[in-house]
């Protein structure tokens, strides 16, 4: 069950806006997704290897869905799991890394805003946790098991 909502987070962090800031004197817009920056009224190129973002968040969606099916071997899971932890961990460095290199672009009086896509990866990270919790705890379960037969 955690490793599902892990996925569907780092899957709706491909579809959903990570941070946007607004200069309301030039009307100039910059926003932050997983695969660039959408810029209105903005003349300066934005950095071009924000797509990053989006395949490491789908590589960690999808390295969730393979640990799910993985459930005989909980050992492969937990290796798994911990190869999640480096992606979702290097998802939310390089959000915030991009982020940071988006507030450089506008006025840098003003501060932009992290929005709701930013925070999944922590939940994913919450949920990795949880996930590889309860899979070592099944693991004891079955080793005990075997110890009493």
């Amino acid at each position: 069950m955690f490793l599902l909502l892990l996925a569907l987070a780092m899957l709706s962090l491909l579809a959903l806006p990570l941070w946007h800031k607004i200069d309301g004197l030039t009307n100039q817009e910059l926003t932050l997704t997983a695969f660039g920056f959408d810029a209105k009224g903005l003349a300066v190129p934005a950095p071009g290897t924000v797509w990053i973002i989006g395949l490491l968040a789908a590589a960690s969606a999808a390295v969730a869905v393979f640990e799910i099916f993985q459930f005989r071997n909980r050992t492969k899971q937990l290796l798994l799991g911990s190869v999640n932890l480096l992606l979702i961990t290097a998802t939310l460095g390089a959000a915030f890394y991009f982020s940071n290199k988006g507030e450089q672009l506008l006025n840098l009086k003003l501060e932009g805003q992290f929005l709701t896509a930013f925070y999944l990866p922590t939940l994913a990270l919450l949920l990795n946790l949880l996930a590889n919790r309860f899979i070592r705890r099944d693991e004891q379960l079955v080793r005990s098991a075997d110890r009493l037969r």
